[in-house]
């Protein structure tokens, strides 16, 4: 067998992340992707016969781009011999993307990859399986795509009637976590991530996206979720989802992740091909591992997925510098730090911020946070980062980076 090749990444960079139904709601998911993948050609000067293959994960897709991995190559202008596909592993997409990516490279398959995610769940489908068999009695039903996803990622089996909130209402009873113990989580957050856009943190990685309107075209340069104006007195007053249901419910929608859209992409090649083309390096993929476990406590899938990357690269967690762990629910991210016996207020944890406070758009999560943790690493002066995240349906994601 030929030896595996080193697979690192260039230049990882996102749109901001925009509100549901916000400044970016207009734009279609493959014009968000698109858009990302030109402007990584033009920040590096990569020549687009250079790129083999373009995988975008995303996780509420729409036959209007079908497969978008290939759409948003062709619509940013990449010849036609690059390839491209649509993955979706729920809130992993995005990094599962890059880590296929990386395999690719790594075996030889592939020279250049761009590995992207997206998602536009302001747009994300109503849609109906009934019509092609005639008109039922009383007329055609649509399912939410946004709702039924959540509902039915574990199959039939494994239906969550009340969603992924049902979910981390779950950890919030095996792991005893009161609600101001996940409010002050969220402020936490919301406080990283708004001192992170205050200095300027984000701004490297961000690409500005232009949004026509009626009164002409708006420049969208900052993320819209992160909000400096919250307090725990604000979190406080706001009220559990499922409170009506179960009144010892406490996920909020301010200690949960927003409904959001962005897009976000990187360039992953060997360290030769890199420097043939004029590439920086950001990072290295060290290993990744992905885990399962019961679709009604999804939430706790970084802990197995994490622990076996860890023991793949012969780490532990006092080796890592950063500790990226995307924050689907504060409930969540609470609930596997206690299983790895870390500190909520740990500075190498989110440090600027994730999915409560920068946002969710889900198939576009894990590359927003690779980019992120890209920079962070750099700022920070540090070496080894993890990457985690709870899938819906019951998987964990992990990856781990070296810096290069």
């Amino acid at each position: 067998m030929t030896e595996l090749r080193d697979a690192v990444l260039c230049a990882p960079l996102r749109t901001p992340v925009g509100r549901y139904g916000g400044a970016l709601a207009t734009l279609s998911a493959e014009r968000l992707a698109a858009h990302v993948v030109k402007a990584l050609l033009e920040r590096t000067g990569l020549p687009g016969d250079a790129v083999d293959d373009v995988i975008f994960g995303q996780c509420y897709p729409t036959m209007e781009a079908a497969p978008i991995g290939r759409v948003a190559a062709l619509d940013a202008g990449l010849p036609v011999t690059a390839t491209g596909y649509q993955l979706d592993r729920r809130c992993g997409a995005g990094l599962q993307a890059v880590v296929n990516a990386a395999m690719q490279v790594q075996t030889g398959v592939s020279d250049l990859v761009i590995a992207g995610g997206v998602e536009s769940m302001s747009n994300a489908p109503y849609y109906t399986e009934e019509g092609r068999r005639g008109l039922p009695t009383g007329g055609l039903r649509l399912h939410d795509a946004l709702s039924r996803g959540r509902e039915r990622a574990g199959g039939e089996l494994h239906i969550t009637p009340d969603g992924n909130i049902g979910s981390a209402e779950v950890l919030r009873r095996e792991y005893g976590i009161g609600r101001e113990r996940q409010d002050a989580y969220a402020l936490q957050s919301h406080q990283r991530a708004v001192a992170a856009q205050q200095s300027g943190a984000f701004d490297a990685e961000i690409v500005p996206v232009e949004v026509p309107g009626r009164k002409g075209t708006t420049l969208v340069e900052r993320d819209e979720h992160p909000r400096a104006d919250t307090s725990l007195e604000a979190l406080a007053a706001l009220r559990p989802a499922l409170g009506k249901k179960d009144p010892t419910s406490t996920v909020t929608a301010g200690n949960a992740s927003g409904q959001n859209d962005a897009a976000a992409a990187t360039i992953v090649t060997t360290p030769e091909r890199a420097a043939e083309l004029g590439l920086t390096p950001m990072v290295r993929l060290v290993t990744w591992a992905v885990a399962g476990v019961e679709p009604q406590r999804f939430g706790i899938g970084p802990v197995p997925a994490a622990r076996k990357a860890l023991a793949r690269a012969g780490l532990t967690f006092a080796d890592l510098d950063v500790i990226e762990l995307n924050e689907a629910f504060a409930v969540q991210v609470l609930a596997c730090v206690d299983e790895w016996s870390l500190d909520g207020e740990d500075p190498r944890l989110n440090p600027r911020g994730s999915g409560i406070s920068i946002g969710h758009p889900l198939g576009a999560t894990g590359v927003r946070m690779l980019a992120t943790l890209a920079h962070e690493l750099v700022d920070l002066d540090g070496r080894l980062a993890l990457e985690t995240m709870c899938i819906g349906g019951g998987q964990g994601l992990a990856a781990i980076f070296e810096r290069v």
